[in-house]
């Protein structure tokens, strides 16, 4: 195919370059398709457009699924720096809500999602002409999931750094010993809590909480008998056991409901080690968008209710 043949490039626009994001992002026209509300068909002859102005298959097949060459990699950077531009380009002064058709991608662990995400989708899609959300898993953050624009806010205890990176924070919470009142009591002090056996999280990129990480860098040695990659995954193997579960408090309303909690018996520093704060983290492009502006004040707001409850 001749992908260089009389080619306008001012053809160019904004909903394409989303649309190669997306293939590239999900590696799948289908999922692609899904994720913006087109029809693959829809999808195929925006690629087709695509490949004519950029001379480049931009995707090959790959088993079952497709990859990106090299030079549509290469454009990746330039396709998201192209849509900021034009972001800043049509933006008003201005931003009013009941007109608004907002799409946003969110990156947050499975606490702080179920804590705040559906509030916050129900909060602002009451006060919107149109609210699409997409949530990705935060896993271990980095500077880049906010440069590159893989997500326009990001809800975590451990912000990334960055001189282009911001961060505030939403609500303060603290870790708490959860056991089964059916199968066992509270531990009596230090020694019983780090000679039971734990229950705790870590994630799939091999990420293990910061509570986690703390008691082991202050020289407190548990006895880690189950691992499992979400918080909705330990109420099933606390369920009857003699094991505990050292969680975030908040979480007594959701997946740890029916738990009794307990303090963290560590002594004096058992506050400094359970404190869990929780920050929400934007990219400096952003920092005085209207829009994005108002959609910080409204996680506020439902981060302030959440803490409430």
């Amino acid at each position: 195919m001749n992908y260089m043949k009389e080619i306008d490039h001012l053809a160019l626009d904004g909903h394409a370059l989303e649309l190669f994001l997306a293939v590239l992002e999900e590696g799948s026209v289908t999922a692609a398709a899904t994720r913006l509300g087109l029809t693959q068909s829809a999808v195929s002859h925006g690629l087709n457009k695509l490949r004519r102005i950029a001379g480049d298959p931009l995707f090959a097949k790959s088993g079952r699924g497709i990859v990106a060459t090299a030079h549509a990699q290469a454009l990746a950077a330039k396709a998201r720096a192209l849509i900021d531009e034009m972001r800043s380009f049509a933006g008003g002064v201005t931003f009013e809500p009941a007109r608004a058709q907002l799409s946003l991608t969110i990156a947050a662990n499975d606490f702080q999602r179920d804590l705040l995400l559906p509030r916050f989708f129900d909060h602002v899609a009451g006060q919107v002409r149109s609210m699409n959300l997409r949530v990705i898993p935060s896993q271990s953050p980095s500077p880049a999931m906010l440069r590159e624009n893989r997500c326009d806010l990001m809800v975590t205890p451990l912000p990334p750094s960055g001189v282009d990176i911001v961060q505030k924070r939403l609500l303060s919470d603290h870790y708490v010993c959860y056991f089964d009142p059916k199968a066992r009591t509270a531990p009596a002090g230090r020694s019983a809590y780090l000679a039971a056996r734990h229950i705790t999280v870590v994630y799939t990129d091999n990420e293990r909480l910061d509570f986690d990480r703390r008691l082991a860098a202050n020289g407190f040695l548990r006895d880690i008998a189950i691992s499992v990659p979400s918080f909705s995954g330990v109420p099933p193997f606390l369920h009857g056991s003699q094991m505990l579960a050292s969680m975030p408090s908040l979480l007594a309303s959701g997946v740890m409901r029916g738990f009794a909690q307990a303090r963290i018996p560590l002594a004096s520093r058992t506050r400094t080690l359970a404190e869990l704060p929780m920050f929400m983290v934007w990219h400096q492009r952003y920092q005085k968008d209207p829009a994005h502006r108002w959609i910080r004040g409204q996680l506020e707001t439902v981060a302030a209710t959440a803490a409430g409850d």
